[in-house]
């Protein structure tokens, strides 16, 4: 069964999981800014859509469920 987060990141096993974590380690690292805003900012221009939106929010969500 394939896994819609390691689709996204270009990988398909729970082998090449760590590597997605450590790419939003690092990406953690260097954010800076209020992400609240800067995702009303990207919807305002529409550079993202809605469904864009509540799609990342759902993968966020079970993600965050395996962190706990």
């Amino acid at each position: 069964m394939s896994n819609p987060l390691f689709n996204q990141y270009g990988t398909n096993n729970a082998q090449n999981g760590g590597n997605v974590l450590q790419r939003f380690e690092q990406f953690k690292k260097t954010f800076s800014g209020d992400p609240q805003q800067i995702v009303q900012q990207m919807l305002n221009s529409g550079r993202i859509t809605q469904q864009q939106l509540n799609e990342a929010m759902q993968i966020a969500n079970q993600f965050k469920g395996l962190l706990k």
